[in-house]
């Protein structure tokens, strides 16, 4: 089964000839949209110098939109992930962000490297807990699947149905939070200083932020070599593109369903760890983020891994550059008017074939 490059295929697969030409339409067709989007950010430099914002500012809040993209890129993967192979969303993927944040929190109590690594504000006991939490949560993705949708979808339920029992999930994982953990809200390092690095054109930023953007680039680039390199990650596309079909060619498509939610609840663990170092960590957060995760993942296109980075980073930098001219209050409503505008000339995001 073969689909655009790091896309999981969400319908019928053209013939050959028809789909290169798709292809290439479809690329050509994307450049007014680029075009059009670097117009908007533009326009929001053009309003933050109206409100006498310097360029220094500007250029500032550009990085930290790119630094919440990052954040936002690591959940919106596992969203778009999910959505591609099994074709419902997912509710309760921003609680399974807050679990992997929880869960590395309660490691930090009793693993060792408390002291900060470098310009960083975290040590190694951080990261340590950070790979621990993904398989925590991947395992509680994998229960959740079994327990509840794994059932429904046995009895042909439907994709409405499947969503309503994911915002079931979510509200009752989101009662285990408050059950364990309560409802304050915690640090990962109570009151040590996160000192930001001078960088040139006046720009400063916060190690943490750039090891959170890194983190993303990488998570992403394992995601893609997964789907177009390895036999599980065609697996994962045939499935996704017909899994009547996979199934008839012999792929064990219940195995890779659960496949797609290890990698979904993983990424969702890293996500909320880079949330909770960022902010705070609070049973509310995956809550907080989850709109938009989905706007990045609907953004950049459902079942394109590289569609859902670019398009959380879309959101991350309309976000934080609204916050010149406007009150931050406003910025997801800026952030999502930016979606819904790009939706109106390619309905089906900027990286899913078939929305020309």
């Amino acid at each position: 089964m073969t689909t655009d490059n790091s896309t999981i295929a969400t319908g019928d697969e053209p013939p050959a000839q028809e789909r290169v030409s798709r292809e290439g339409a479809t690329g050509n067709s994307r450049w007014p949209l680029y075009i059009a989007i670097i117009a908007i950010f533009v326009l929001f430099w053009v309003f933050g110098a109206i409100n006498g914002k310097s360029t220094t500012t500007m250029l500032n809040l550009t990085v930290e939109g790119i630094m919440l993209g990052g954040i936002l890129a690591l959940g919106s993967v596992g969203l778009t992930l999910v959505y591609g192979v099994l074709k419902f969303s997912n509710f309760a993927h921003g609680d399974m962000m807050t679990i992997g944040a929880f869960v590395a929190f309660a490691l930090m109590q009793v693993l060792p490297g408390y002291e900060a690594i470098g310009s960083f504000s975290f040590g190694w006991g951080l990261l340590l807990a950070m790979i621990l939490a993904a398989p925590v949560v991947a395992a509680l993705s994998l229960g959740v699947d079994f327990a509840l949708f794994r059932p429904l979808r046995r009895r042909g339920a439907s994709v409405v149905l499947l969503t309503m029992a994911s915002l079931a999930a979510m509200f009752f994982l989101r009662s285990i939070i408050y059950l364990i953990w309560g409802a304050d809200y915690h640090f990962y390092y109570q009151g040590r200083a996160n000192p930001a690095m001078q960088l040139p054109f006046g720009i400063t930023i916060q190690a943490d932020k750039l090891f959170i953007l890194v983190l993303a680039l990488l998570m992403v680039g394992l995601v893609w070599v997964l789907l177009e390199r390895t036999r599980m990650g065609k697996a994962m596309r045939a499935t996704a593109n017909n899994p009547d079909l996979a199934q008839v060619r012999g792929i064990n498509t219940e195995r890779v369903i659960q496949w797609t939610w290890i990698i979904a609840g993983s990424l969702a663990a890293l996500g909320g760890v880079m949330y909770g170092l960022a902010s705070q960590v609070r049973p509310e957060m995956g809550f907080v983020l989850l709109l938009p995760l989905f706007a990045g993942t609907i953004l950049g296109g459902i079942g394109s891994p590289v569609g859902a980075f670019i398009g959380a980073m879309i959101i991350g930098v309309a976000f934080q550059l609204s916050s010149a001219f406007i009150d931050p209050t406003y910025g997801p409503g800026v952030a999502f008017m930016l979606m819904i505008l790009v939706l109106i000339v390619r309905p089906m995001g900027l990286f899913t074939m078939g929305g020309d």
